[in-house]
């Protein structure tokens, strides 16, 4: 009996990879709860496994204590020690119960209780096993399909490989032996679930360490790897010797190695790129099989590059869908911009045409007088466009320019800018002025235009002036009454208005004559 119940012990622990003593442990505690659903008592009972009869023993426990407070689980140390004379207090008093009387119902909760811990333990022997493995290459055969899903066998376990996880050059069938690599192990409720990938990049990386002994030994190194699955993969390798090529060596004799590895990935497209530490040269190889003819790096914090490639390589270098430019710039981890030469020629084109364009000359502006206009040519200000990209805070901090300057100027630019956009709309009015039709001439207009800006710069210097306290009074004289001087600014104003407004009616009539 014992020998019989010691084989199936063993027997369980080599399918389910379990200790002998987890099976036991379960076996012990199934007969507990056996045994206290057939007495149905609150004891505190216990089990243990008699290797040499092959029975499992139960028996209750009772603390011996000076005063019973529990009668269920203490006993007093009088009764104690009849049947046990040397206890003392703080020991425990053991009484087997009988388990040839449990029944069937008792045997079937045992049966179900050793079940359950036995699929505990078998569960967590898997998550022990595999979630240290995550990335490594392993062997399995395609079980069944379940949905997208595909779950195939690895021995000692089932896993499964999602849609996202396949590529898309392959086809599976019942019974095919796929080589995956462990992308993740979960906890579930029934169990640890394993997934398995064919699209990891690392399938890739554990691939050519199994083919080339040099990356196997650590003469040559792998130092990134970018993959689109099913489509192509970009491979960096570094030599710590420099009589080893690491292309040459993962490339083998006649393209033996890696002909090996595109037929497990059947027929996914490899380049293997010598690895560098300088990021310009490194892009330069990651975007093989295109020549680069310059890169530039444009952002070091964002990682940015700029990359010029030849106008008939440009299309290579960007690859089908974008794709070699994406690869390559996993790849390397910078962000890559490419562009033809033709292109960046273009580009410098009109950076350089903005630069040297004149712009506008301030003597076009219209109610700006010259000392203005020599004041903001002072300050660097040279072109109506400059002008107006300027903010009444800086204007205000160009010498002799006031506030109010500083307003007229505004209103002058603005008025500039609206008769560009009005003049394609004013070509009849245009035509107008051409036959003599009483319009007023364009050099009329530009005379009238500077009598009225030497008005308004007589006005803020006579306002200035005033503001300024010239010719304040002396303790001898009465103070100057500045309401007058400011009535006779306003009079001034007004009379040369007047007459610029008769000069301007004058060569308007003597236009029409002629």
């Amino acid at each position: 009996m014992a020998s019989q119940l010691y084989q199936q012990i063993e027997l369980i622990s080599r399918e389910k990879h379990i200790e002998p003593e987890i099976i036991i442990a379960a076996i012990e505690d199934a007969m507990v709860v056996a045994a206290r659903k057939y007495y149905r008592t609150e004891e505190e009972l216990r089990s243990k496994f008699n290797p040499t009869t092959g029975q499992v023993d139960v028996y209750s426990v009772h603390t011996v204590v000076e005063e019973v407070a529990d009668p269920v689980r203490e006993i007093s140390l009088n009764d104690a020690r009849k049947r046990q004379p040397d206890v003392e207090v703080g020991g425990e008093i053991t009484q087997t119960k009988p388990t040839d009387v449990l029944g069937r119902i008792a045997a079937q909760t045992a049966k179900q209780v050793i079940l359950q811990k036995v699929r505990e333990a078998e569960r967590d022997t898997i998550y022990n096993e595999f979630h240290t493995r995550v990335g490594e290459l392993i062997n399995s055969v395609v079980k069944r399909m379940e949905g997208p899903d595909i779950i195939v066998d690895m021995g000692r376990t089932e896993a499964r490989l999602p849609k996202r996880e396949q590529s898309r050059l392959e086809a599976y069938n019942v019974g095919d032996r796929l080589r995956v690599t462990i992308r993740a192990v979960e906890r579930a409720a029934k169990g640890p679930q394993v997934v398995v990938s064919r699209a990891d990049p690392a399938l890739v990386q554990r691939l050519f360490e199994m083919e080339v002994p040099e990356i196997y030994d650590g003469t040559v190194q792998i130092r990134a790897v970018a993959r689109e699955a099913g489509e192509r993969t970009k491979i960096a390798v570094e030599s710590r010797d420099k009589d080893v090529d690491p292309v040459g060596a993962c490339v083998g004799m006649k393209g033996m190695r890696v002909q090996s590895i595109i037929r497990e990935l059947r027929g996914e497209k490899i380049d293997i790129i010598p690895f560098n530490e300088e990021t310009v040269a490194f892009a330069q190889k990651a975007l093989s099989p295109a020549k680069v003819t310059r890169v530039q790096i444009i952002d070091p914090e964002e990682k940015r590059l700029e990359v010029i490639v030849e106008d008939t390589q440009l299309s290579l270098a960007i690859g089908k869908k974008g794709q070699n430019v994406r690869l390559a710039s996993k790849l390397i981890g910078w962000n890559i911009d490419i562009k033809s030469e033709e292109e960046k020629r273009r580009e410098i084109e009109a950076q350089m045409a903005a630069l040297t364009a004149p712009g506008t000359a301030l003597t076009q502006l219209a109610g700006v007088g010259p000392k203005t206009i020599e004041k903001l040519e002072a300050a660097g200000v040279t072109s109506i466009e400059k002008l107006a990209d300027m903010t009444p805070e800086q204007l205000v901090e160009i010498p002799g320019i006031g506030e109010k300057m500083v307003e007229k100027i505004h209103q002058s630019v603005a008025a500039y800018f609206e008769a560009l956009e009005t003049a394609a709309t004013a070509a009849p009015e245009a035509a107008a002025v051409a036959e003599g039709d009483g319009v007023v001439t364009e050099e009329a207009a530009a005379a009238a235009g500077e009598e009225a800006a030497l008005v308004d710069e007589a006005t803020e210097e006579a306002t200035e002036e005033i503001a300024a306290g010239e010719g304040e009074a002396t303790p001898d004289a009465p103070p100057p009454n500045l309401e007058a001087e400011a009535e006779a600014v306003d009079e001034a104003t007004e009379e040369a208005t007047e007459e610029v407004r008769e000069e301007e009616i004058g060569t308007s009539e003597e236009g029409a004559e002629q």
